[in-house]
């Protein structure tokens, strides 16, 4: 399973990006909660989640897809002085399997560090986990983050949809001994670009159609990272991860199998 090792190549850039139309939100997410701490300003171009005591928001895919036959891209800009909030994107199935692939960035205060953690959970079990210390300001503007998702490189076998929230996570910052200060409430995260190249299903689906090489994320190009994406990849690796559980013998005394992909 060549899960986190690659995940966060994408972030770094590695994959040309698609053009996306512009399209608004409700025509492919759904508010899920946080009804009053949630707006659309430009015409539903643009979502707002609010984050101030006791509860933030959340939304999600109206459509479930075929896991690991996936494209998207938000443009989050994170709230400053955030310690102690999470602005997260992730995929999620359904059923009794849980599987779950986590992009969190955990917030902190001005002029400090922001990281952004990558975490998978398969059959109900996560604890594969990457953390990084970003290298450009998420607060300054928005930015384009995006995963590329086959089954060359992520095989799960459920439905996943898309969910994206702003929360209190009073573990995210400095090993949660910064906790939220509430004087800088309501904290905000700004989300654009809900277009998404999908192969969508439905519980009664082939999972196979979703292998069809006319999709274009199944290309054989797509299946593993070029030696210059690697590169630029391993360099992001080497400068800037703070945690990569593969290299944690203590909870894993014999690396998990795909630690071999790293």
């Amino acid at each position: 399973m060549k899960l986190i090792s690659r995940l966060l190549a994408f972030f770094g850039g590695l994959f040309a990006s698609r053009i996306i139309s512009d399209v608004s939100f409700d025509q492919n997410y759904y508010i899920t909660w946080g009804y009053d701490h949630f707006w659309t300003p430009n015409q539903g171009r643009e979502v707002v989640l609010s984050l101030c005591y006791p509860s933030g928001a959340g939304f999600g895919s109206k459509l479930l897809y075929g896991s690991g036959f996936f494209y998207f891209r938000f443009r989050m800009k994170i709230p400053v002085n955030s310690a102690g909030v999470v602005t997260a994107c992730y995929l999620t199935s359904q059923g009794h399997n849980h599987h779950e692939v986590d992009i969190e960035f955990l917030g902190n205060n001005e002029g400090k560090h922001i990281y952004i953690s990558a975490n998978a959970f398969t059959n109900g079990i996560g604890g594969r986990k990457h953390r990084f210390s970003l290298w450009f300001d998420t607060t300054a503007d928005f930015h384009t983050y995006q995963i590329l998702w086959n089954h060359h490189q992520i095989a799960f076998h459920e439905l996943e949809e898309i969910e994206a929230s702003l929360w209190n996570a009073s573990w995210a910052t400095d090993g949660g001994r910064m906790q939220i200060s509430w004087s800088y409430a309501p904290f905000e995260a700004r989300y654009r670009g809900f277009d998404v190249a999908r192969c969508s299903v439905d519980k009664s689906s082939d999972m196979n159609q979703c292998y069809a090489s006319h999709y274009w994320w199944n290309e054989v190009r797509f299946w593993e990272l070029d030696s210059n994406q690697r590169r630029r990849y391993q360099n992001v690796r080497r400068h800037h991860m703070v945690y990569d559980y593969c290299s944690d013998t203590h909870r894993y005394p014999r690396p998990p199998t795909e630690c071999q992909y790293s």
